[in-house]
């Protein structure tokens, strides 16, 4: 991996998702809850962050600092393609440094989530 080197992942969420994490997170908001006019429920921020984590897992990332900031709502049926992008990759002692910066689009081209993030790498995968 070097600095520059970006990575993908994208979903499309499901009602299923967000009351599987409501009922994980407690985030039992009525606008997670109930359908709005047009049948969708909102998704849940911290539901929409996982895709950045989830390329973390894939990469061996442990983050230190995650810096989050929600731009739109995300609703089901919604397909968001999440872009983390390197930003810091150097030696640090028997670890790898890390930083990155994500930004999450739905399916119209529309930014709802970007994010930046410090951590380490112990083991890069393979």
């Amino acid at each position: 991996m070097q600095v520059g080197d970006t990575f993908v992942f994208e979903r499309t969420f499901t009602l299923e998702d967000v009351s599987l994490f409501a009922q994980v997170s407690g985030d039992q908001g009525i606008h997670h809850m109930q359908p709005d006019e047009r049948g969708r429920v909102m998704a849940q921020g911290l539901l929409t962050a996982t895709l950045p984590t989830k390329i973390g897992g894939d990469l061996n990332y442990i983050a230190r600092n995650l810096n989050f900031e929600f731009l739109r709502p995300v609703f089901t049926g919604d397909t968001i393609r999440c872009e983390v992008t390197i930003t810091e990759y150097e030696q640090a002692g028997e670890y790898m440094k890390m930083s990155s910066t994500c930004v999450c689009r739905n399916q119209h081209g529309k930014e709802v989530l970007i994010c930046t993030t410090h951590g380490i790498i112990r083991e890069p995968r393979q």
